[in-house]
């Protein structure tokens, strides 16, 4: 007889070279999971390993010499006697209960043992964890169909649901919206502070969309920072702009992440059943370019899809390729890229204080491309960083040629993406080209706009920190079109606040505009900082913007972006001393 709790052996045999030990094979069946049970030819058990007499609540004294015919196993009936004499095997779901009472469902594998005479001489089960089989696969199946971070649909599980969906807008004759939607920047965030901090803002994203619609509307993210909205059995489109304003102002606002607080503003792209498509593929595209459209169009907004846009989606495409060669062609004496340059006028004298450096591209395919189209494109790409690098040597080298053309203490203003503030060659990459073209800190200004400061506020201080330490001069870009803190605004190191041309435009027939730029203009003072006003065109705007206090005065009025050429020929013939 087998010694008790362990499996029968012939201490005859022999083991062949490289086969696993009996002892090994005790060892396994000692401290295996699954619960074991070896009986005799007769049915009677000569064998348990510690996991059945866990599972059954007997020790192994009680269950030795023993029929399993207890509440443990079931009986042998008829078939499962005849599967083992035909097969040998045998597996089922079975439901018993320990001898505490305690029920449970296993899955069963019986396997019939037989000796050399070709007689079964032993039957060894083996039990299953049935319920933790049925939560790994459940687990599995619902990971298969949800986003692990946000525990949203996936994309698989949306294209089923999408599906679904608009066979039952067919069949009921009902309308039905699909938005797509794209965070705005969201890359710069994971860029400076890290994916966790990333991953953290879209769960927040992802619980805030769910609040802004219905429960029977589904909310999916097909990946990285875009979701999907799709907005069933509609009554017309104006359901659908009603949804995605309030997407707007609920994503627009601002995140607690940690110790930091950001800001996301959504792009979103809508189309209709059944009016721009009548498949999920079809709609997806299409929401897809409307969103596109909308970040086009400035971001943070929601555009509805037009046939139009698959023509300008085709052109965007077009024109990426054009600037992807264009950027990695720039070589000396062959670029199709070049700096204009626009004068800054003191209010109070008349003189030139400063130029702005102003990005432009003349391509063979597309001529003369507007800064509003190609740096969008060019910051969704990434190509902003090569191409805000060369920006930054081009001024430096024209700033260093006006000096040796006897116009010494010129500053000029460089405008800096947001990519390129949070890039760690920013400082590195300044000090060379000021020291390479032997300038001084106090020639190059560096412009930033107001949503760029207020994306990650603590990143941007400590950069913007490092920047004033050296002397550069720093100016916020734009000012009053983004959400900016004031609190925070007081302790960023800048010198000028440039008052956005918007504000400038009708501030002699607009009530609002003209309040907000003598409040603005108060406000930088009250700060110490000098006020540039952009966009100004006519007489009547410099006398008013003259009387409100305003420091420097920028536009037509006085010149349009300039070749350096022309700038250099401006500056002699005005004779107008550089401060």
């Amino acid at each position: 007889m087998t010694r008790p709790g362990t499996l029968p052996s012939n201490p005859n045999s022999a083991r062949p070279t490289g086969a696993v030990s009996f002892a090994a094979l005790e060892r396994a069946y000692e401290q295996s999971h699954e619960a074991i049970l070896v009986t005799d030819a007769d049915n009677r058990i000569i064998a348990a390993n510690p996991a059945f007499c866990r599972l059954s609540g007997l020790a192994r004294d009680e269950l030795l010499d023993t029929n399993p015919d207890t509440p443990v196993l079931p009986q042998l009936q008829a078939a499962i006697r005849a599967s083992l004499q035909s097969e040998d095997f045998w597996e089922g779901e079975i439901h018993d209960q320990s001898k505490g009472g305690t029920r449970f469902t296993r899955w069963l594998k019986l396997t019939a043992i037989r000796g050399e005479d070709g007689y079964i001489c032993n039957y060894v089960a083996n039990l299953s964890d049935l319920d933790s089989d049925k939560e790994v696969a459940d687990r599995l199946a619902y990971l298969a169909y949800h986003d692990p971070l946000t525990n949203l649909p996936n994309r698989l599980a949306f294209e089923a649901q999408l599906a679904q969906a608009l066979r039952l807008c067919e069949r009921d004759n009902h309308q039905l919206a699909l938005m797509v939607i794209d965070l705005d920047n969201f890359k710069n965030i994971n860029d400076s502070l890290g994916h966790h901090f990333g991953d953290d803002l879209l769960q927040q994203v992802a619980h805030r969309l769910r609040e802004c619609v219905r429960s029977s509307d589904l909310v999916a993210r097909l990946g990285g920072d875009e979701f999907v909205v799709v907005l069933p059995e509609i009554e017309t489109p104006l359901t659908a702009a009603r949804v995605a304003s309030k997407v707007q102002v609920n994503l627009g606002d601002s995140y607690r992440v940690g110790e930091h607080v950001l800001y996301a503003t959504p792009s979103i792209g809508i189309s209709l059943f059944p009016i721009d498509g009548l498949d999920p593929n079809t709609l997806l595209r299409n929401a897809d370019t409307a969103m596109y459209h909308a970040k086009n169009a400035g971001r943070n907004n929601h555009q509805f899809y037009t046939a139009r846009m698959n023509e300008a989606a085709g052109e965007r495409l077009q024109m990426e390729n054009e600037l992807r060669q264009a950027v990695s062609g720039i070589a000396p004496g062959h670029c199709e890229f070049s700096l204009h340059f626009q004068p800054q006028i003191q209010t109070a004298t008349g003189k030139v204080i400063g130029l702005e450096a102003l990005l432009r591209w003349d391509n063979s395919t597309f001529g003369r491309v507007s800064p509003m189209r190609f740096i969008a494109i060019a910051e969704d790409t990434g190509l902003i960083l090569p191409l805000g690098d060369w920006v930054i040597w081009e001024t430096c080298r024209l700033t260093r040629s006006l000096k040796d053309q006897g116009m010494d203490d010129v500053r000029v203003a460089i405008n800096i993406s947001a990519q390129q503030l949070r890039h760690d060659n920013l400082l590195l990459l300044i000090r060379g080209a000021l020291a390479c073209y032997d300038l001084s800190p106090r020639d190059i200004e560096l412009e930033i706009t107001e949503s760029t400061a207020m994306q990650n506020p603590e990143v941007t201080l400590s950069i913007l920190d490092q920047l004033a330490a050296m002397g550069i001069m720093l100016a916020i870009d734009d000012f009053g079109t983004g959400y900016s803190s004031l609190a925070y605004l007081k302790h960023l190191p800048i010198n000028r606040l440039k008052l956005d041309r918007s504000f400038v435009t009708d501030i002699e027939t607009d009530a609002n505009d003209a309040a907000i730029c003598t409040a603005t203009i108060a406000l930088g003072h009250s700060l110490g900082l000098e006020l540039v006003a952009e966009g100004v065109e006519t007489e009547e705007q410099r006398d008013f913007l003259a009387r409100l206090g305003c420091d420097t005065l920028q536009g037509y009025l006085y010149s349009k972006p300039m070749p350096f050429a022309d700038v250099v020929a401006y500056l002699q013939s005005h004779q107008i001393p550089i401060e």
